[in-house]
């Protein structure tokens, strides 16, 4: 029978601070140990040589001094922005930024983790940490400016504080932890932190012990009183889960007000930008994405790795299996905990598996994080009963540890082979960048068409898409004016329609990137080549005079 990792009471005369310091020092290092093996894992394989992908790009370049911000679409918010800010104002090394996030988001899983200490076994929350750690998703997303996996831990942390201080109504740090980890899940993903409120309000209502005279949530934005009077401490949970969603959303908010005509046009040009939500069941999508695909849109390819997808269609049996072990009485005071991890890990998943029609394997990092509880907990009860059986233990220990083994190294592979993808596209991009400076597009410049996100930060230019698609930012008749006063490039690859109104301007091809063939730019009459010699497949055309009073992009 597994037993809860909190301190006995000590006898009469003894001293108790030591063994708790000592229970407090143990817990730290098994759980400080999967943390350091976490951050390791992603330093070694997923920094060197690592660029910034595409979402990565428009994150970071609203606070980079090197390139124009690119386009902020409706759906995203600035929690990682700011959470990266203070590398990026500092250095534009990317290797630098990739080790702050995996240092960052190894001490992001401890403190999660932690907070769980009093409700589970601490053997327990290890290899929860270590199987949500080793899933190739959490390891590639731990050094990249993504929000997903801080939502991950910030809905892990909320609910351990929230069973914390349902258990101890004036514990005033679980509290505070409940308001933090709601903020930030808030600040990082919105919509996200609706799915995670949700059940935690839901569940005050519903079970008797948590069911307390709660204040009106119009009290909300003073919250700071509940720490102040002494009769408002107990009703706190439905305040700190208000105070939570509203400071953490607040930015979102008044943005959403200030830039796209109030919160519900944002919303509706954020599902637009998404494909529009409705029901579309999309469980064979992230099936298929698993085999290391981190945009599945759409997903029509076919499933020709389902090894990839065995520990999903797996997680349902475990989270099965440690609801099933709570039942008992040995269990009893995991039941609740177990319930509620359950439950909130279901609500994060929900939208993304019935409402979005696509697949990304990110969207679902918030209910790994928290299924792995239940998981983790199955796993220990079936090592503990293959020990109670002297006849089969080492059949029954050696097929799990051979299961998880494998199930390690297949995520490693997974994430070996993305790291050498990544490492590829920065190579390809570099070339592109490159190509496009020796042509004269350099500070202050302007890039268009396919991956011109990518394109323009690495060459210090802006990013401007015309109107018509979800980053529409400028018009046609705004970017060819700025190309006569700024050197200017439009970006195609392959078969793809080129513009009308750049098929006077010089052609210039460029290094093929990665699933574009055939790429090649389209130089505006301020974009001068520092050779004499134009592209030899197509003359370029003599450029035009360029006029005075050029307009910032």
């Amino acid at each position: 029978m597994l037993r809860r990792s909190v301190t006995a009471p000590s006898p009469p005369g003894a001293p108790a601070r030591p063994a708790a310091g000592r229970s407090r020092r143990r817990d730290l290092a098994w759980l400080g140990t999967v943390a350091a093996v976490y951050a390791l894992a992603q330093v070694v394989s997923l920094v060197p040589g690592t660029g910034l992908g595409w979402d990565e790009t428009v994150y970071v370049s609203q606070v980079s001094p090197n390139a124009p911000a690119a386009f902020f679409s409706a759906p995203r918010a600035r929690g990682i922005t700011y959470l990266v800010a203070p590398v990026v104002a500092l250095t534009p090394s990317v290797p630098a930024l990739r080790i702050f996030l995996a240092l960052l988001s190894a001490a992001g899983l401890l403190v999660a983790l932690w907070t769980w200490r009093r409700l589970f076994p601490v053997p327990v929350l290890s290899l929860a940490g270590a199987l949500f750690a080793g899933l190739w998703v959490t390891l590639f997303y731990g050094p990249r400016a993504m929000p997903n996996l801080w939502v991950a831990f910030g809905a892990l942390a909320a609910v351990g504080c929230f069973l914390r201080a349902a258990r101890d109504p004036g514990d005033r740090r679980a509290l505070t932890g409940l308001a933090a980890a709601v903020a930030v899940t808030a600040l990082m993903r919105p919509s996200d932190a609706v799915w995670l409120v949700l059940p935690l309000a839901c569940a005050v209502a519903v079970v008797p012990d948590w069911r307390r005279p709660a204040l009106p949530v119009a009290l909300a934005a003073g919250a700071g009183a509940v720490a102040v009077v002494p009769d408002w401490r107990r009703p706190a949970l439905p305040v700190a889960l208000a105070a939570g969603a509203v400071l953490g959303g607040a930015q979102w908010v008044v943005e959403a007000r200030l830039h796209y005509g109030g919160l519900l046009a944002r919303l509706h040009r954020a599902g637009e930008i998404q494909g529009g939500l409705g029901w579309n069941p999309a469980f064979g999508d992230h099936l298929r994405a698993l085999a290391g695909r981190t945009l599945c849109r759409p997903c029509d390819v076919p499933w020709t790795q389902p090894v990839t997808g065995l520990w999903w269609l797996a997680l349902p049996v475990l989270t099965a299996g440690g609801l099933v072990f709570t039942q008992g009485s040995g269990g009893r005071p995991l039941r609740r905990p177990v319930l509620l991890a359950t439950a909130v890990g279901l609500s994060m998943a929900a939208p993304y598996l019935l409402f979005v029609g696509y697949a990304a394997p990110r969207f679902l990092l918030p209910a790994y994080a928290l299924l792995a509880l239940p998981s983790a907990l199955c796993l220990v009860r079936l090592f503990a009963a293959a020990r109670r059986r002297p006849l089969h233990r080492p059949l029954l220990l050696g097929a799990l540890c051979l299961a998880l083994a494998a199930h390690l190294a297949l995520q490693l592979l997974i994430t070996a082979r993305l790291a050498a993808r990544g490492r590829g596209d920065q190579a390809a991009f570099t070339a592109v960048a490159e190509a496009l400076r020796r042509q004269g597009v350099r500070p202050p410049c302007l890039v268009s068409g396919q991956e011109a996100v990518r394109v323009a930060f690495r060459t210090g230019c802006a990013s401007r898409q015309v109107y018509g698609g979800h980053d529409g930012s400028i018009t046609t008749a705004g970017l060819i004016s700025l190309a006569d006063n700024r050197p200017a490039a439009v970006l195609v690859a392959g078969t793809a329609p080129v513009p009308r109104w750049v098929r006077e301007w010089r052609p210039y091809d460029l290094p093929d990137l990665p699933g574009l063939r055939g790429f090649r730019a389209y130089l505006g009459p301020a974009a001068r080549s520092d050779r004499p010699a134009a592209t030899p497949s197509t003359p370029a055309p003599a450029p035009r005079a360029r006029p005075s009073g050029a307009a910032t992009p």
